[in-house]
């Protein structure tokens, strides 16, 4: 796959804003995309979606000192964070071998956090069953929009207005099919990342000009150009991304020599679209049927 080095801006928890940095070194060159420089890119905000409660109590896992999340932006009364997003499952046979990936990239960079959860992989890696249960047996999301704060006034509008501009939509399937690697804006946080390259990119790319469309009536900042959405699996603190997406590579080829190489990594059907506003979710989108 070809290694991407991407710096996303101010993070919620995990990231709220990407810049693309293109790197020739590569991992998948089947999936290469134009080069630009300096693009503020989307990433999914990490605290938003809370993990659910079949993951159990973690506490046992949590190291004493454990760096905390920063917020991108000050709490002020009577403001809510808006986040639009779609939510994504991973599908079960995909997890072993995902949890397997990362137990090697945890073995070389040890610093590597779950990310929602913030567990360190190195407390999981005894046992494969838990591992792949914390560590990707919870909800995580595609962002189509900024993680900003409204107002109490703006929220009926909001989601009225994506309602009535996203009633519709298809089913479609989307494919994550590159491992990539991100950086904050401060860079205090570096991330490892399933991007979609293929097949969802289309269609995730018209809701988020859609999302766009309704920041904009409400005076909210716009998404970033040419997006490249994806979920983030881990992190690890500060910027260290070199060293990350150099274990990558050679994961990749130690991989592509074992077994032959995977157009893409997982797939899921497109479930819907989500707002999150505060605590409260809203469900944006029907299908047609249903």
């Amino acid at each position: 796959m070809e290694a991407l080095l991407a710096s996303y801006g101010d993070s919620y928890s995990d990231s709220d804003t990407e810049r693309g940095n293109p790197s020739n070194s590569g991992i998948n060159s089947s999936s290469s995309q134009p080069e630009t420089t300096n693009l503020p890119l989307p990433p999914p905000p990490l605290s938003l979606v809370n993990p659910p409660n079949s993951l159990g109590s973690i506490d046992h896992h949590l190291p004493t000192g454990q760096p905390s999340r920063v917020r991108n932006f000050p709490h002020v009364e009577g403001n809510y964070a808006l986040h639009v997003y779609i939510p994504v499952l991973i599908p079960l046979a995909p997890k072993k071998e995902l949890a397997q990936f990362l137990k090697r990239v945890s073995s070389i960079l040890p610093g590597i956090y779950v990310v929602d959860v913030d567990v360190p992989f190195t407390s999981l890696r005894k046992d494969d069953s838990e591992l792949e249960q914390v560590a990707f047996g919870r909800e995580f999301h595609i962002s189509l929009g900024r993680t900003v704060p409204i107002r109490v006034h703006q929220i009926d509008s909001i989601v009225a207005m994506l309602r009535q501009r996203l009633q519709s939509q298809r089913r479609y399937w989307i494919d994550f099919s590159k491992w990539e690697v991100f950086v904050n804006d401060d860079r205090s946080r570096t991330f490892l990342s399933l991007e979609v390259t293929t097949g969802g990119l289309l269609e995730i790319t018209k809701q988020i000009q859609v999302v766009n469309e309704v920041y904009r009536l409400h005076n909210l900042p716009e998404f970033y150009k040419d997006p490249r959405p994806h979920i983030s699996l881990a992190w690890l603190l500060g910027d260290v991304s070199s060293s990350l997406k150099r274990v990558v590579v050679e994961e990749m080829k130690r991989l592509s020599v074992e077994s032959s190489l995977h157009k893409h990594f997982f797939s899921c059907k497109f479930g819907g679209i989500h707002c999150k506003i505060g605590k409260k979710t809203y469900k944006i989108c029907k299908f047609s049927g249903e």
